[in-house]
């Protein structure tokens, strides 16, 4: 006899969401509870079916692979050597050869579910032992110095492989026993509903052994926490947000296992004068009454140190920008470098003596609309 789909046992659409089968599911255990039926005798099985539909229907995984495949996933094949056939109502995956369309049940569930609980066979050992972690250091730099590179010394704490043992977490002259928890397998086999399944052995991760006596010094981790001076290197063009990956550089791994990668976040230290946007730089030119009006050259300092002449043409305006060409920053990681521009700000006079004054209303005197155009276009309109 075929077996009743789960979704119809417990009276939901197959699109019901998680909310709406815990509520099925609880009227019917309810009605069909054997305390509830003393004289029905089949208010048990109806129970029985109920609470084995919900078991595969509430959680995600095994109702995708419901979904997926229907009753065979969850059934034991029928092979040639014998063996019953069982299904949920025996037990579910008990001990012994479980197949779906020839495979093996774990290929299944791998195909499925990924990771989910640790895996199994083959995955499993590889996965065996985790590396260290990886660590995140913030490291403040100066527009001068990602303008040029640099070479940053900075003080880290963090877990080293002990010096004693040398990461093993094994005393001098001692080895490592089979664990006793996986008989040396690596993976243990536990049950999740009508589940069982295989996983990394929590005891020894995976190895299949464990240290028979542990070094004193680490307790048996194979790490030890160290202060260490590193040297990092800022790259030209490093902006705020980049990150170096310094590989190796994290915390050790226990027992042996390889080490984490340590990552620098930069972040940038405001400039006084230069503004970054991108690989272009901007800086704005306070210039006198005069100079604007007359032109000239002015001395511009560049981050790299260098004083530039620049050239201000007669009559220059508040917010003309002059444009210098390979001035601003070096593209990281890559050729050439960015443009830098130059706003004048034309600076009115503050302050001014009873000379300065009157110098000033003879000026204006002698200013027409040549003088000052865009004033005149104004008005005139």
């Amino acid at each position: 006899m075929a077996a009743r789909d789960f979704y119809d046992v417990l009276g939901v659409a197959r699109s019901a969401s998680d909310a709406e089968i815990k509520k099925a599911y609880r009227q019917l255990a309810k009605q069909y509870h054997p305390d509830q039926n003393p004289d029905d005798e089949n208010a048990e099985q109806r129970f029985k079916s109920v609470n084995q539909a919900y078991e595969v229907l509430k959680d995600a995984k095994t109702r995708a692979a419901y979904d997926r495949f229907g009753h065979e996933a969850f059934q034991q094949a029928q092979s040639g050597g014998g063996g019953g056939g069982g299904g949920f109502g025996q037990g579910g995956f008990a001990q012994g050869g479980f197949g779906f369309g020839g495979g093996n049940v774990d290929d299944i569930f791998q195909e499925i579910f990924g990771d989910f609980m640790g895996g199994g066979g083959r995955r499993a050992q590889a996965q065996a032992e985790p590396r260290g972690q990886d660590l995140r250091f913030d490291m403040t730099v100066t527009l001068a110095e990602a303008f040029r590179g640099s070479t940053q010394k900075i003080e880290l704490t963090h877990a080293r492989a002990c010096e004693t043992c040398r990461g093993s977490g094994a005393a001098a002259g001692s080895g490592r026993q089979t664990c006793q928890t996986c008989d040396g397998a690596g993976q243990v086999r536990m049950q999740q509903g009508f589940f069982t399944m295989q996983t990394v052995c929590p005891d020894c991760r995976g190895k299949g052994s464990m240290v028979r006596d542990p070094c004193r010094a680490c307790r048996g981790s194979g790490r030890g926490r160290k202060t260490r001076t590193l040297s990092v290197k800022i790259p030209p063009g490093v902006d705020e947000g980049n990150r170096i990956r310094l590989a190796g550089e994290g915390d050790a791994g226990a027992q042996g296992a390889a080490p984490g990668d340590l990552y620098i976040f930069v972040h940038m230290r405001p400039h006084a004068f230069w503004r970054r946007a991108g690989a272009d730089l901007h800086c704005e030119m306070p210039l006198r009454l005069a100079q604007a009006a007359l032109g000239g050259e002015v001395e511009l300092t560049l981050l790299d140190g260098k004083r530039l002449k620049l050239r201000v043409p007669a009559g220059a305006q508040s917010g003309q920008q002059l444009r210098l060409r390979g001035k601003g920053m070096p593209v990281l990681r890559g050729a050439g470098a960015g443009d830098a521009y130059v706003s004048l700000l034309v600076e009115t006079p503050q302050n001014l003596s009873a000379k300065q004054k009157k110098l000033l209303e003879e000026f204006d005197a002698l200013s027409d609309g040549a003088t000052h155009p865009r004033q005149n276009a104004f008005q005139s309109r």
